[in-house]
């Protein structure tokens, strides 16, 4: 998610920023977004799709100061996140060179730009720190795996592609989003207090809450320092100097600026650094597999595709939003998986479509994959030839910068509204976020898309509740009755039972279809009315066979109206309609009423 906040209409879209540096001239706020002017470079006539998803060359210096003003802002994140996983600032880098690439070249949304993500990397640290804590005496070994888990989790992604559940990913309701992106926002602020006063960060967020009160009785005054004054210039910036930080980048001003003054001002300062970063082209690192372990990397693995598909189709929502055009989701889930499978071979972190990369590269003219190819190539060129100058970077203006990306996540539009919105969408929120924080960022998010499931069924029994409606007799009915039905009901004097259901009619409501008819026992006629059910499951075809029994048994009769093709057709299949007499089967329900005061009237 990339940072991702606003999230959608009990609907996803919204989201919450991957890259945070937000400003006033890049919203996080879907809405704000939608509504926003585009410039007329970034919709240009598109032809036929071809290998390249929307590649055309119409746009080509927009393309150009679109991929590097991307590359501007992605490179202190990259090296930030990098550092934030355990793996290393060059993986970072690497990360958002191969996931950037490779998905803006076999992705579905041409203007997207992809790489590290503040949810991507906080599972990266967990699978990173989980793999290496169990070799201590070969860390190699642990991060080969831990990459291993990277490439799986590309794998997996190409086939969640390849099955198209992409548009699934709408079906996320934004309080589960909400929470989840919320979590992963306070993760990363919790991680990054112990580097920002100058120390080591703990693996968890737990025990980085455990370990503040000790890291205060030990701060080291300089880093310190130099955070507070990234944190400054990251929030201040954006506010006080909008224009500034259009053209440069709050988090990029920040990086040159601090670590420029400390290398002038206080050439011998103790603050940690980033030390020496590996110059030259990326190598080919295979990663590692064992037999043993296998389960829990595929359960990693799945964590990772399906937060990388989460995270990069709300971003193409954003994107669609602005450029008022239409991603293709399933071929984006198969393009980001390549550039993770090809980011796990290179020792690269895992990524997604970054909410802020994107709006930053659309805004500054980019509209095509070139854009976002584009800004890969500049990262590589700029570690190729300044890979030594990053090594004195410190590590707390890292820290800051992340801090900032942690806040720009957490969904305060939605916190702002908790007053108004409804107890069940707060509790699916807080109850996500919670989990997200304190157990594990899957287990919350089924966990909260199991509650809005449950929910959901909820609403709709009360909805089909509604939709079944008993007539004995007419001037109470509430189904709209001819002249004739009417009269043919008030003749019959309660004998008989009009029973009508209407619209889809499923499991949830099958047991109350056969209480609501129990409370009845004077009729001698029952008519069951599907002239208006639309769908009928197997639990409530088979709650229609026990009506139809019972009503039999004690000597009723009993006569089916309607019934579209599926209806029939399952009720056939279910022998639900060898139970009914001969001809006690109407197409109209004047028909079976009629039938039913015949058959009554002898016994009158």
């Amino acid at each position: 998610m990339a940072d991702r906040r606003h999230l959608h209409r009990d609907r996803p879209v919204r989201r919450v920023e991957s890259d945070s540096t937000h400003t006033p001239t890049f919203t996080n706020n879907p809405r704000e977004v939608a509504n926003a002017t585009t410039p007329r470079s970034v919709l240009p006539n598109s032809p036929p799709m071809n290998l390249v998803n929307g590649l055309h060359f119409n746009n080509i210096r927009g393309d150009i100061y679109g991929g590097l003003t991307a590359a501007v802002v992605a490179l202190p994140l990259a090296l930030a996140m990098g550092v934030s996983s355990g793996a290393g600032p060059i993986a970072g880098v690497y990360g958002a060179i191969f996931v950037g690439l490779f998905s803006a070249l076999f992705g579905g949304t041409p203007a997207q730009v992809s790489g590290p993500t503040g949810p991507m990397t906080v599972v990266m640290a967990m699978i990173f720190t989980q793999y290496t804590a169990m070799f201590p005496d070969n860390p190699a070994h642990g991060a080969a795996l831990a990459f291993g888990v990277v490439v799986l989790g590309g794998l997996f992604q190409i086939g969640l592609g390849l099955l198209k559940v992409g548009k699934f990913i709408e079906l996320v309701p934004h309080p589960v989003i909400s929470g989840f992106m919320s979590g992963i926002g306070v993760i990363i602020i919790l991680l990054q207090i112990a580097p920002l006063l100058g120390q080591e960060s703990p693996a968890s967020p737990l025990r980085a809450m455990q370990a503040v009160p000790g890291l205060l009785d030990d701060i080291q005054q300089e880093a310190l320092a130099l955070g507070l004054i990234t944190l400054a210039i990251v929030y201040l910036v954006p506010a006080l100097l909008p224009r500034l930080n259009k053209v440069i980048p709050a988090p990029l001003l920040a990086l040159v600026i601090v670590t420029t003054g400390m290398l002038l001002l206080s050439p011998d300062s103790q603050a940690p650094v980033l030390g020496t970063i590996p110059s030259g082209m990326p190598a080919l690192q295979l990663p590692a597999f064992d037999l043993l372990l296998l389960p829990g990397m595929i359960k990693s693995a799945l964590t990772l595709a399906a937060l990388g598909a989460i995270d990069s189709l709300l971003t193409s929502l954003v994107a669609d939003n602005i450029t008022r055009s239409h991603h293709k989701s399933d071929r984006e889930l198969i393009g980001q998986g390549i550039g993770n499978t090809v980011a796990g071979l290179f020792g690269g972190l895992p990524g997604a479509g970054a909410t802020m990369r994107t709006v930053v590269n659309i805004k500054a003219g980019g509209s095509t994959p070139i854009s976002g190819a584009l800004h890969s190539l500049i990262l590589l060129a700029i570690i190729l030839g300044a890979g030594g100058l990053a090594s004195h970077i410190p590590k707390a203006v890292l820290a800051g910068i992340l801090i900032k990306v942690g806040t720009d996540i957490i969904d305060w539009n939605y916190l702002k509204r908790l007053r108004h919105i409804p107890l069940s969408g707060v509790v699916k929120m807080l109850t996500v976020l919670l989990l997200t924080v304190f157990v594990d960022l899957m287990i919350a998010v089924a966990t909260g898309m199991i509650m809005a499931s449950l929910l959901f069924m909820k609403d709709m029994v009360e909805l089909q509740m509604k939709s079944i409606s008993t007539v004995t007799d007419p001037d109470q009915a509430e189904t709209p009755l001819s002249q004739d039905e009417r009269a043919i009901i008030k003749a019959a004097g309660g004998d008989i039972l009009l029973y009508h259901l209407a619209g889809p009619m499923s499991f949830g409501a099958a047991k109350e279809m056969s209480r609501r008819l129990a409370q009845f026992d004077q009729y001698r006629a029952l008519i069951l009315d599907l002239s208006d059910v639309a769908r009928l499951d197997y639990t409530s075809s088979r709650a229609l066979d026990d009506m139809i029994y019972d009503a039999q048994s004690t000597g009723r009769q009993v006569f089916l109206v309607g019934g579209n093709a599926q209806v029939e057709n399952l009720l056939e299949k279910q022998g639900v309609l060898d139970r009914l007499q001969a001809g006690h089967r109407h197409a109209e329900r004047l028909a079976a009423l009629r039938q039913a005061s015949n058959q009554l009237r002898p016994d009158a």
